[in-house]
């Protein structure tokens, strides 16, 4: 070979992990460059989505108990239950799915190296380790996969004790009684009704007008009242003023002004979760010195191939920043090493669909009503309601809805979302019917397995049908 290996991957999160992988399967010879000394994956695995969906998992369960069979002797989760017992579920899931991911490495053949590694020119790559010793290694491929990182807020300092992070938060000792989150994004949301669930109260500044304003309207309106029913107070175009610790009454105050109401308010809370924005992993990591292009906020500019200005080196992930989901990065990856060595793939679909871990879960793919409206479309939409639904009877988890917008007169299905028990599992239903351009018919004409939740699509379709029907279609017409 000219080369040590034939790609050489920064990066070890889902897009790096899932090139590594699509590369060892062409018979290449692959290595990947981990900054963690310890662990493999990044925050993939180690510091956000596993162990965040693996605490969400074991607050769910601890709902969904209380929700069946009530509280005992009036007790709240977090004076039944201890937050040690939570961390340790996730201590388990955090090391079965690191195993999981080595043996993996293991069996394909792919060499690891600890440490950061920086691009040297097109072909070459150097890697300092911890100990700051300094190796080369040269590749005919290069992807660029190192993720993002968090903002850091900017009157207040992330003390790690009483002001947490996204990293902090899951190694918190004990359930807190009152939390106080500043951020109104996904994230925020999922570790609200998280703690919400456990019994918390739960205050949400967000400094923005709306809350997840990608949502279908009515699906928002549903969320408004689920956060409402789990006492979790949103205050939306706040202003921070200052955030410290009042040792005297023994709790972290947070100071902020709305627009709504101009007077400074205080909020006191055992602990301050901090969730911001996010900035790309790109500096100091040689990118000006070959001349790949980023943008203006740092992530690195790519074609659809994920080939970025410099023909043998490409980037994936949250590096190159929308939608910045560790699906869609598993799906770049992919298609990155395909591209590298001439394989022929499909492009990533245009039917991304979206999930937000919440309690219950918020999913959603394609044109919400109001969007299909605003481009002149002649859409019906189609309900079903949790409550409606034998396993939501069943399982008491009766909160939701799960909405279908189609097309009038071809009953074309546009767009799915729902809000509900497993929503981010049920959208892929409706995805795979978007994608082979199906109509709402299908839900009707197939058999879905009772009781389930996924039984939602079915009352939704007739639900929809009826409204056609109003509308002076003929129903025996729209069967046919």
């Amino acid at each position: 070979m000219q080369f040590d290996y034939d790609v050489i991957v920064i990066g070890s999160g889902p897009a790096g992990f899932s090139c590594a992988m699509q590369s060892s399967k062409f018979d290449k010879k692959v290595l990947i460059v981990e900054a963690n000394d310890e662990y493999i994956g990044g925050t993939w695995i180690n510091k956000g989505t596993v162990p965040s969906k693996a605490l969400r998992e074991a607050a769910k369960t601890i709902y969904k108990f209380h929700s069946q069979f009530g509280d005992e002797k009036g007790r709240k989760p977090y004076e039944r239950f201890r937050m040690e017992e939570l961390l340790q579920y996730k201590r388990t899931i955090l090391e079965s799915k690191n195993r999981k991911v080595k043996e993996d490495l293991i069996k394909n053949k792919i060499d690891t190296v600890r440490g950061y590694g920086k691009l040297v020119d097109n072909h070459t790559v150097s890697v300092k380790d911890h100990t700051d010793e300094v190796e080369t290694h040269t590749a005919e491929h290069i992807l660029v996969s190192t993720g993002s990182r968090p903002t850091s807020p900017e009157n207040f300092e992330i003390d790690h004790t009483n002001i947490l992070d996204y990293e902090t938060i899951l190694d918190i000792t004990h359930i807190p009684r009152r939390i106080t989150i500043i951020g109104a994004g996904i994230i925020a949301m999922e570790y609200a009704t998280v703690f919400a669930s456990l019994g918390t109260r739960v205050n949400i500044l967000n400094n923005s007008s709306s809350l997840l304003p990608f949502l279908d309207h009515e699906i928002f309106e549903i969320l408004q009242s689920s956060l409402k029913n789990k006492n979790i107070a949103l205050h939306n175009n706040v202003t921070i003023e200052w955030v410290r610790k009042n040792d005297l009454r023994n709790c972290t105050e947070v100071a902020f002004e709305s627009e709504t109401d101009e007077r400074l308010q205080v909020v006191e809370s055992d602990h301050v979760l901090y969730i911001g924005g996010k900035k790309p992993n790109s500096k100091n990591i040689g990118l000006e010195k070959v001349g790949v292009i980023t943008d203006e906020d740092g992530y690195i500019e790519t074609d659809k191939s994920y080939q970025t200005s410099i023909d043998n080196i490409y980037a994936a992930g949250d590096i190159i920043g929308y939608p910045s989901l560790a699906s869609t990065s598993f799906v770049q990856g992919r298609l990155a090493a395909c591209d590298m060595f001439g394989i022929p793939s499909q492009d990533l679909v245009n039917e991304i669909p979206y999930g937000i871990y919440s309690i219950p879960e918020i999913a959603g793919v394609g044109l919400t009503e109001k969007e299909a409206r605003n481009m002149d479309m002649d859409v019906t939409v189609g309900r079903a309601y949790f409550r409606n639904l034998t396993q939501g009877d069943i399982s008491h988890m009766d909160e939701g809805m799960l909405k279908l917008v189609f097309d009038t007169n071809s009953l074309k299905l546009l767009g799915v979302h729902i809000m509900g028990e497993s929503a981010s599992d049920m959208i892929h239903l409706g995805q795979s019917v978007m994608h082979y351009n199906g109509d709402i018919r299908y839900f009707i004409q197939t058999v879905l397995n009772y009781p389930t939740f996924s039984e939602a699509y079915r009352i939704a379709a007739f639900n929809g049908f009826n409204r056609v029907n109003k509308a002076g279609i003929k129903y025996r017409e729209i069967l046919e």
